[in-house]
Formats: C-alpha cells, sequence, structure tokens
C-alpha cells in the first residue's frame, strides 16, 4: 500500500508545487489505513493547509486507494 500512496500524491504534487508547497509521505498505518503526511514550503504555514489536506489530498487519496481511511499531517 506504501507504493500505491506514493504514486498517488506524485500525481497531487505538481498543483501543491505550483503554489510553493510540497507534500512528503511519512507513514502508512495499513492495519487502519491512516496516511501520515508532512505539508512542506509554502503549504506548512498556509491557513489554508487543512483544507488542502482534507479536500484535496485525503479526497483523492481515497478515491484511488479504497483502504485509506483518513490523512493526518504531522509535524
Amino acid at each position: 500500500m506504501n507504493e500505491k500512496v506514493q504514486k498517488a500524491l506524485d500525481q497531487v504534487r505538481p498543483m501543491l508545487q505550483r503554489d510553493g508547497g510540497d507534500v512528503e509521505l511519512v507513514e502508512v498505518v495499513e492495519e487502519t489505513g491512516v496516511v501520515k503526511v508532512r505539508l512542506k514550503g509554502a503549504c506548512k504555514g498556509c491557513p489554508m493547509s487543512q483544507m488542502t489536506l482534507k479536500a484535496g489530498i485525503e479526497r483523492y487519496l481515497k478515491g484511488e486507494i479504497p483502504e485509506v481511511t483518513a490523512v493526518e499531517a504531522v509535524d
């Protein structure tokens, strides 16, 4: 599942990079389906980062990988 998540994040990454941000995969907890990511660059301190995380990254990953139940940001 780790490889599937990384490939899906690679599809999202260009949109984030256009705005000066990025996302890094930290961990995939396969037992629960939780994906932990680190927002970088402009995304790290952006007030809209939670919306980007939930409405953008999480929604895309859940659509591509049914096993994903949630995406969480870590520092």
